[in-house]
């Protein structure tokens, strides 16, 4: 749906239950994607992907194998479909369709923000997740904890500059055990 408002950064993430986003060696295969979590709703309520360089590399031109169900592939063939942005210090170009912010970040995402279109997703890695965070720029904390304990990996949070106090707005229980945890920045 198109805001009147400005654009959300909505911050979406699958979290372990001792709070890793990854396993020890990046692995993600822990978490659930069902039906009922709605996830391809979220994906059309938003128009634009913001990714870091590492996390860009990893998923950003992802193609499921031929094993992956029909829902898997809907679900990537609508994340190809939005607009996206890689936030790095390093790269210049990667292809026509993907854009480049080197620096000037908050003017950046402000910029983006007053746009007219749908919400933003901000997709990750931790580092680009941590910059946004101490910025004030996450609108949206969307944080789906799957009910698995790993033990070690990539924490959710890392090097958070200053307290942030939220205020819970929903939460959603599935069949899986998926508990989706929806909070806003208190001052927001």
């Amino acid at each position: 749906m198109l805001n009147s408002e400005s654009r959300r950064i909505i911050l979406d993430l699958a979290v372990s239950l001792d709070g890793f986003i990854e396993g020890l060696n990046g692995e993600v295969d822990w978490c659930i994607m069902d039906t009922d979590m709605g996830f391809n709703d979220f994906l059309n309520d938003i128009d634009t992907i913001l990714y870091g360089r590492k996390s860009y590399d990893l998923w950003g031109q992802y193609i499921p194998g031929n094993d992956a169900s029909a829902m898997e592939r809907e679900i990537w063939e609508l994340v190809h479909s939005k607009k996206k942005y890689v936030f790095s210090k390093t790269l210049t170009k990667i292809d026509k369709k993907v854009m480049i912010i080197n620096d000037n970040i908050p003017e950046e995402v402000n910029k983006m923000k007053n746009e007219p279109g749908k919400d933003i997703w901000l997709y990750g890695g931790a580092s680009l997740i941590t910059t946004f965070i101490n910025l004030g720029l996450v609108d949206e904390y969307r944080l789906s904890v799957h009910p698995v304990i790993l033990g070690a990996g990539k924490p959710l949070f890392v090097d958070i500059k200053q307290r942030l106090g939220l205020k819970l707005v929903n939460t959603r229980r599935f069949s899986s055990g998926v508990v989706q945890l929806c909070y806003h920045p208190a001052g927001k």
